[in-house]
């Protein structure tokens, strides 16, 4: 029988270093290339994604567009859908006869539970998932899933010393798509045009000009002192927006990291780079292993933190109108821009569960909204991590928010930059018996 190749794009929006996009094409008579934008509502469990805002809508769209330009360099094309995957696949085994069905591994719970629903509904096709949006795959960890370290360090110490696979050249051919699929009615859905981030431009070609443009740079060889500043491309690489969409792998980054530490200098900030690419391998490995539970309120140990949620409060803070000047700036930010600083996450969330006491679910879930670098295993990762409720041993995370401020904007820049001028003094307009304050 003819293999007919269905390839499902989903975290992985590129052709280089794509093993799955390469598996796919291999021996295939005939391929096609689909994307789904899945229409699902926040907070559901099992936890299906959040609404997109609209600039992180806009970020997709462009990745999109340059993954349909570098597929049509090489003869194929990108099917963009708004229905369901089960009923869209349904439809593509009609009419053009699918025999396989390839993507990529996604840590999500949601994507998880979707594949697993698919291979019951299509037992006659065969389903292949492959590694692409981590450095190592699950073989080659040198521990089980279940026996995953408890720790970010425990878990440090036992890969970071692993032999890194080299990144995959892109495919020089693809095999043919069927004759037919211009006349296949997909549904290529479009936001108005509206003003992107100012910083980051969607897609494959825009993330390898970047990442040239930093390493180009010497910028790698102080990332350690100033991986902690609030504002600003140069303070940190600026890759995760790419990455966390799949037009980026982190193991090309490896290479071209190392390749500056032997071309210019290897010292503690180079290797602080690939430290913070090891965080993010542990939270997905951490997504893969605890599932559903990511997204508990009481976390994986099923222990509830003493918080609540008080409608005013999620407003404000949403909203940059805190009586916290440093976390208004900090929502202004990613509210205008989609990004926010490592350090800014930390102390959003930090003031979210103590501050506002409120239950930290929703603040993950407007991070996965507007965050145009979200990925589900380090945004609800971190978040646990914050609430108490996840892989930090020592408990809730609480900084002080006076002493934050005067050390990373001591002169008051960031705040008079993105801040409020008014703001609102008190957290609640009405007391515990709804009397006004």
């Amino acid at each position: 029988m003819a293999k007919i190749a269905l390839y499902i794009f989903s975290n992985d929006l590129r052709i280089e270093d794509n093993p799955g996009l390469l598996a796919a094409s291999s021996g295939a008579e005939q391929l096609l290339c689909l994307f789904c934008h899945t229409q699902s509502s926040r907070l559901d469990l099992p936890k299906t994604p959040a609404p997109l805002s609209n600039l992180r809508k806009q970020f997709l769209e462009e990745s999109l567009d340059s993954l349909q330009e570098r597929l049509g360099e090489l003869g194929q094309q990108l099917i963009e859908v708004e229905s369901s995957l089960d009923n869209t696949i349904a439809q593509l085994e009609e009419n053009f006869g699918i025999t396989h069905i390839y993507r990529s591994h996604n840590s999500g719970w949601f994507e998880y539970q979707q594949w697993s629903a698919l291979e019951t509904r299509f037992p006659a096709i065969i389903f292949k998932a492959y590694t692409s949006h981590t450095i190592f795959s699950e073989a080659e960890l040198p521990f089980t899933l279940e026996n995953l370290p408890s720790t970010f360090s425990k878990f440090r110490r036992k890969v970071e010393d692993l032999a890194i696979t080299q990144p995959l050249n892109a495919p020089t051919n693809f095999p043919a798509k069927p004759k037919s699929i211009e006349t296949w009615q997909s549904s290529k859905i479009r936001s108005q045009k509206r003003n992107g981030s100012a910083h980051f431009h969607g897609g494959e070609i825009a993330a390898s000009t970047h990442l040239e443009k930093y390493f180009s740079s010497h910028y790698a060889s102080s990332y350690k002192k100033t991986r902690n500043g609030l504002d600003g491309m140069t303070y940190s690489t600026k890759l995760s927006p790419w990455l966390a969409n799949g037009s980026l792998s982190a193991r090309k980054i490896i290479s071209r990291l190392r390749k500056y530490e032997s071309d210019i200098e290897t010292n503690d900030s180079t290797y602080w780079i690939f430290f913070e690419l090891l965080w993010r391998e542990y939270f997905h490995w951490y997504a893969h292993r605890f599932k559903e539970k990511i997204f508990r309120f009481g976390g994986i140990n099923n222990n509830p933190p003493n918080t609540a949620f008080y409608p005013e409060r999620f407003k404000k803070w949403c909203r940059g109108n805190t009586p916290f000047p440093l976390i208004n700036a900090f929502m202004n930010q990613l509210n205008e821009t989609g990004y926010m600083s490592n350090r800014g996450r930390q102390l959003v969330a930090s003031c979210f569960v103590h501050e506002l006491n409120l239950d930290w679910r929703y603040g993950a879930s407007y991070m996965e909204s507007h965050l145009l670098d979200y990925d589900v295993g380090s945004n609800w990762g971190n978040w646990q991590y914050l609430a108490g409720v996840g892989a930090d041993p020592r408990g809730h995370r609480k900084f002080n928010l006076e002493k934050q401020e005067a050390i990373y904007d001591p002169n008051g820049e960031f705040i008079a930059k993105w801040a409020n001028e008014d703001y609102l003094s008190s957290l609640d307009s009405v007391d515990a018996s709804d009397w006004p304050i």
